[in-house]
């Protein structure tokens, strides 16, 4: 393993100086700057920074990244197997037992002993531009995380919180079909009921409700939910409350869930979980959910990223493997080094 000194990004802000690691998600209501990073599976890593600067992703520097070559990469599900969790999950449609359900595959390929995640993230600003963008990088407790991610899982300023769940995804707004739609008010309902469990009667509301956004290479359609916190509650119980994320899961969530994991033969890990910061001292925050996601697992030596596709019953099973395949191309030809912009490329 690399000795590289513990930090995080989030858009340009730099945490440098780590003081504290914990799993304790009520150390978010104390004080100070903290990079968070729930995966999916419900493992929690809080890391608290003493020093937190405005300052611009770096630029990429030729040689810094050598990323795996796009014919490395393997999928947790082939074209097959997918397809046919997508015919599966329609049949659990049919039988009543879930509404929609989100399938996902890891992809992975190896990497080098060396590899720098904030190497990658130079290369990700350039090539695919985010939101939600975020870096943690805690070799010592095995995260490692790049993240361009467009999805807001949740804000905070003060008592208010905010959720913007992403369903729906096109080469163009033409692609977007009747189903996508659908699928994004369904999960709206979810947010609504998920974050109403811990905010005051009545504050919950959809400021905005399928918004097309334009990112690179695609469209989302975009929804805005927004409440008010009750009284005394804190982050253990809004994680609890909002956690996994409702968009990478499925309505009902708990049918969703169950089928999911009979679907999926590798663990999410940070992708479909949250990644973002806290500032417990202005009591703001701002969590992404981790899709377009590349992590790496020193263990295995290999970076890691995850794609999928929200399953309804409107589903074409080839449609919503290729909707896998849009979401991943451009990220990892990014990582790859192949992707050119400008006319250049960026390695």
């Amino acid at each position: 393993m690399p000795d590289l000194p513990p930090l995080a990004r989030f858009g340009n802000l730099l945490a440098t100086g780590l003081t504290d690691v914990t799993s304790d998600a009520a150390a978010l209501d104390s004080s100070g700057f903290w990079a968070v990073c729930a995966d999916y599976e419900g493992g929690l890593v809080c890391a608290r920074f003493r020093d937190v600067r405005r300052e611009n992703a770096p630029a990429p520097v030729p040689g810094e990244w050598h990323g795996p070559r796009l014919d490395d990469w393997t999928s947790s599900l082939d074209r097959a197997a997918y397809t046919a969790g997508v015919r599966r999950i329609r049949e659990h449609i049919a039988a009543g037992e879930v509404y929609q359900a989100n399938l996902c595959r890891v992809l992975s390929a190896p990497v080098a002993p060396d590899a720098d995640v904030d190497a990658l993230t130079a290369l990700l600003a350039r090539g695919n531009p985010a939101p939600f963008a975020g870096t943690i990088r805690l070799p010592g407790y095995g995260v490692e995380i790049a993240t361009a991610s467009p999805e807001l899982f949740l804000r905070r300023d003060g008592r208010v919180v905010e959720s913007g769940p992403i369903k729906g995804t096109g080469a163009t707004e033409a692609d977007l079909l009747e189903k996508d739609y659908a699928e994004n008010v369904m999960i709206v309902d979810l947010v609504r009921n998920d974050i109403g469990q811990v905010c005051a009667a009545g504050t919950v509301t959809v400021p905005d409700l399928c918004a097309v956004e334009k990112h690179p290479g695609l469209v989302h359609l975009v929804s805005l939910v927004r409440g008010e916190l009750r009284d005394h509650t804190g982050w253990p119980e809004l994680l609890a409350a909002a956690f996994p994320p409702g968009s990478v899961t499925g309505a009902p969530k708990s049918s969703a869930l169950r089928i999911i994991d009979a679907l999926e033969t590798a663990p999410r890990g940070p992708y479909c979980g949250g990644v973002g910061w806290v500032d417990a001292d202005r009591g703001t925050a701002e969590l992404a959910v981790g899709i377009r996601t590349f992590w790496i697992d020193r263990s295995a030596g290999e970076l890691r990223f995850g794609t999928g596709a929200g399953i309804t019953w409107g589903s074409d099973p080839e449609a919503e493997w290729r909707e896998t395949e849009l979401k991943a191309a451009r990220l990892l030809a990014v990582a790859s080094g192949t992707y050119e912009a400008s006319g250049r490329t960026l390695t």
